[in-house]
């Protein structure tokens, strides 16, 4: 699959190691070309957005096109970060989707409350994972048009 909005990659925040392998392997049986970026919490989410910590050296942590969000995970978990994201003008642009186990209500209007742009409960077989990450990779590498270049971090200004 390409896309025409370059080939930045897709950072996954994702606590659990299985989750995170079956993911990837869905993405490469689904032939997203942009590669997946794993951090393990909200505090790596963001310290990766805003090129601090680990990825303070220049170049270490690209823009990515698209972060995948999982709601539950120690230290900060996914609202907490999403509502950081959204209230931070430099990072408000990068598009969020949640990706998770969660079945709550809750959830999903809390999620959309604080700016997620798509919900997404995780399938559970792995045909339906890589089913829905192929819908999700045309739509958001292929058909809708995302902003580039827009993250400035503050280091940069």
């Amino acid at each position: 699959m390409s896309d025409r909005n370059g080939r930045g990659p897709i950072l996954m925040a994702e606590d659990d190691d299985d989750d995170f392998y079956l993911t990837r392997a869905a993405f490469e049986k689904a032939s997203v070309a942009n590669p997946l970026v794993r951090v393990r919490d909200g505090v790596e989410l963001l310290e990766y957005l805003r090129g601090r910590g680990e990825w303070s050296e220049p170049g270490s942590a690209p823009e990515p096109v698209l972060v995948l969000l999982d709601l539950n995970m120690p230290r900060k978990d996914g609202r907490e970060a999403l509502c950081e994201i959204r209230n931070d003008p430099d990072l408000r642009p990068i598009p969020v989707v949640v990706l998770t186990t969660s079945q709550a209500e809750e959830d999903v209007l809390r999620s959309y409350e604080l700016g997620v742009n798509t919900f997404i409960r995780k399938p559970v077989t792995f045909r339906g994972l890589v089913r829905a990450v192929k819908v999700m990779g045309e739509y958001w590498l292929e058909i809708a048009e995302l902003p580039r270049g827009q993250v400035v971090r503050r280091e940069e200004r």
